[in-house]
């Protein structure tokens, strides 16, 4: 082999292998909110039992009392599962147009909160996500208190 054509050849080896090296790993993409949940099947039966818990709490429960729970829980999984990052879409009203009129005081919804909570220990949903689901709901606040 030419002198010429090994240098060609090492040099060619060389690019490749530092080029090769330089790369950064890639780092997997993070899994949605939605996804470390376990996706609707698990936000729904969430949901389900969050509305067990809110009917069996007498501070809040007769908040629900006319209430079309199944509307309710339709409603609920969506704007968890969309809130997540999840493929559903929420159809129902914005949360001002919803809560206008109900005077839903700050001990109310920091009753509905606990029941949040309560239902996410109940399905051993880590802090990092329990936390991540109650920003969300807490960012809501503003547009259910005091309406």
């Amino acid at each position: 082999m030419s002198s010429i054509k090994i240098i060609a050849s090492s040099l060619f080896l060389a690019a490749t292998l530092l080029t090769g090296c330089s790369q950064t790993p890639t780092k997997p993409a993070a899994a949605s909110l939605y996804d470390r949940l376990g996706g609707k099947d698990a936000i729904t039966a969430v949901v389900d039992e969050l509305a067990a818990n809110v009917g069996a709490d007498s501070r809040i429960n007769q908040r629900f009392a006319k209430a079309n729970m199944k509307q309710f829980k339709a409603n609920m999984v969506d704007l968890l599962c969309q809130g997540s990052g999840g493929p559903c879409k929420y159809k129902g009203d914005d949360m001002v147009t919803v809560h206008t009129g109900m005077k839903i005081k700050d001990d109310e919804f920091g009753a509905m909160a606990e029941n949040v909570v309560k239902t996410l220990t109940k399905f051993n949903v880590p802090a990092k996500e329990q936390g991540e689901v109650m920003a969300m709901l807490g960012g809501m606040k503003g547009d259910i208190v005091n309406r």
